[in-house]
């Protein structure tokens, strides 16, 4: 009972910047909260640093502020500050601190201003940010010696109010007030801030749009429609196809061998593999363990999407989004199991267990391993991105007493609810050699034309969500990407069944593992994308970069495995149903 309540405990403390989102009221005059996150230069996402690390003014007692997992998994590192905004009540160049900067201050500012950096800071949660300082190209010294670096000492913030409700809030660097740091020498530096309050009209329900404005602009609209219009164009040239070819090949090839026809049954290729397309596909465990991790990631994505129509999820929902991911994948653990076990289940009495463990690991290990080298390199600079020993121990902990037991119990239910595999006749005993194939034919051929097509289709929509992952772009059309994510599926599903025809055509009856292969791989063309995005953006840095491509190499694998299940099983649905048709011979 004392676990149970332990599980329970932990779960709604994950699961608490989800649930809870009550709206704060003041009085006049009333202090509302201030949080300084973190600083960072503005082309590498992930190279952020606690705010402290500058020489910013700051109280005696810095405290962090405590925070949720999916806060510290975003990176989110919240302390209090110096700044007294008080609830509608005007200030004007109030003084922050006054503090002299040694050489070693001077130079990490400078080095800061250099790489673009900006400051997070977040107003009764509402996010915003500043630049830390500027660059004059056109300033020279008196000696000609180059470049000068300027660091802003007052902020100007502008905030919206209605009623007893903080609604909006600016923060602007002010260009007039700064200080010179481009030589390493002592410096005396008065910091300041203004705040001046507006009264609106503008609803507390409504206070996020703007962010949401802002990736709305008609630029990205049409990008968004052209992307739709050019999938939904694809999705009908293919189903055409598909329409043709089961009008005048398959059904006439159904209705050859029902006749009996002899001298036309020859020319029905698919027929004679009739004894060897529902045996057991090779590696059966492993291959198990994809369905069920496929399953297990496309169920997680589908309670995201619910979750983000719901408006549960949305822009700087600070550390939803990450909490989400990590309790949906948990709580899904036993999908996983049950589908994996299952599927295994049909070939024999044993070996579910197995498939069971391996599906524990398919995804996750991989994961797993490049988090943990990502977070050493995190550690190692110094980053936000690192994690804590504290939250590793905590996501372990919940792992190991909640998802490992759904996965078990999920194995256990799989094999007593598992579907006859066969719906033709009985396998022979030894399988039917493969006659040689044409290159078309064969897996890589079918691999390209299974990923391209579907890729081309949401090359679009993808160069928007990588730019919201590794930019300061905001997808806030969850709309357009749920139906994107359901063009891709249709697309890769009848695709599938395309191919996988061709492929018993030929008599070869070796389609399980490669309907998964064809399936999955528009993650290739994903990933090579990936790497294409990556160098025509502003990215660099060996700590960046490694974020990049490591954390691109989950999401495409994850790709992949989704995809193939998809894959597989829009193929299986389609295998059944013809040899269903057939007679016995």
């Amino acid at each position: 009972m004392a676990i149970l309540k332990l599980l329970f405990l932990i779960n709604l403390f994950l699961l608490l910047p989800i649930t809870l989102d009550s709206a704060n009221t003041y009085n006049v005059g009333d202090p509302v909260p201030l949080f300084v996150d973190k600083i960072g230069p503005l082309h590498n996402p992930s190279e952020t640093y606690k705010y402290y690390e500058l020489a910013f003014c700051h109280p005696d007692q810095v405290t962090e502020k405590k925070e949720s997992v999916g806060e510290v998994l975003n990176g989110d590192r919240l302390a209090n500050a110096l700044y007294d905004l008080e609830f509608a009540v005007n200030k004007t160049r109030t003084i922050l601190c006054q503090q002299k900067l040694n050489k070693d201050d001077v130079s990490k500012f400078r080095d800061a201003i250099s790489n673009d950096f900006y400051y997070q800071m977040y107003y009764d949660d509402l996010p915003l940010w500043a630049y830390i300082g500027k660059i004059e190209d056109d300033s020279w010294t008196a000696d000609g010696k180059g470049q000068k670096y300027f660091l802003f000492t007052h902020v100007k913030f502008d905030a919206l109010y209605n009623g007893n409700q903080v609604i909006e809030i600016h923060a602007f660097s002010d260009p007039s007030h700064v200080v010179d740091v481009t030589e390493d020498v002592d410096v005396k530096v008065e910091f300041t801030y203004s705040i001046f309050w507006t009264e609106t009209n503008m609803l507390y329900d409504s206070r996020m749009e703007r962010y949401s404005r802002a990736s709305l602009l008609p630029v990205l609209h049409q990008s968004h429609w052209f992307s739709l219009v050019n999938s939904i164009v694809i999705i009908i040239l293919l189903m055409g196809l598909l329409t043709l070819l089961f009008t005048r090949h398959l059904k006439n090839d159904l209705r050859k061998w029902s006749i009996g026809d002899e001298d036309e049954e020859k020319e029905v290729g698919w027929k004679y593999i009739h004894g060897d397309v529902f045996r057991s596909p090779t590696k059966l465990p492993l291959f198990s363990a994809v369905l069920g991790c496929g399953t297990q990631l496309l169920t997680m994505i589908s309670v995201l999407f619910a979750l983000a129509f719901l408006e549960i999820l949305y822009p700087y929902n600070r550390g939803a989004l990450p909490s989400s991911i990590f309790v949906a994948y948990i709580l899904t653990s036993a999908i996983a199991g049950y589908r994996s076990a299952s599927f295994c289940s049909q070939y024999g009495e044993t070996g579910w267990e197995r498939s069971a463990l391996l599906t524990g690991i398919l995804f996750l290990g991989p994961f797993v391993f490049i988090s943990l080298t990502l977070n050493i390199l995190a550690t190692y600079h110094g980053v936000t991105a690192a994690l804590p020993l504290g939250t590793i121990l905590v996501i372990f902990l919940v792992y190991t007493l909640v998802a490992l037991p759904l996965l078990i119990l999920g194995g256990m239910v799989g094999p007593r609810h598992k579907s006859d595999p066969q719906s033709s006749p009985v396998t022979k005993k030894g399988p039917r050699d493969i006659p040689s194939l044409a290159w078309y034919r064969k897996t890589p051929a079918q691999m390209f034309i299974g990923g391209l097509l579907p890729f081309s289709a949401i090359a679009l929509e993808l160069h928007n969500l990588y730019a919201t992952i590794w930019g300061y772009k905001v997808y806030t059309s969850p709309g357009i990407l749920l139906l994107t994510f359901v063009i891709l599926i249709i697309l890769t599903a009848m695709l599938s069944v395309g191919l996988t025809y061709f492929q018993l055509a030929g008599e070869d009856h070796a389609w399980w593992w490669r309907s998964i292969m064809r399936g999955g791989s528009t993650a290739i063309f994903m990933f090579g994308y990936a790497v294409f995005f990556y160098f025509k953006s502003d990215m660099s840095g060996a700590l960046q970069t490694s974020f990049f491509f490591g954390y691109s190499t989950c999401m495409c694998y994850a790709v992949f495995l989704m995809l193939g299940t998809v894959s597989f099983q829009a193929s299986l649905l389609f295998v059944q149903r013809i040899y269903h048709a057939v007679k016995s011979e």
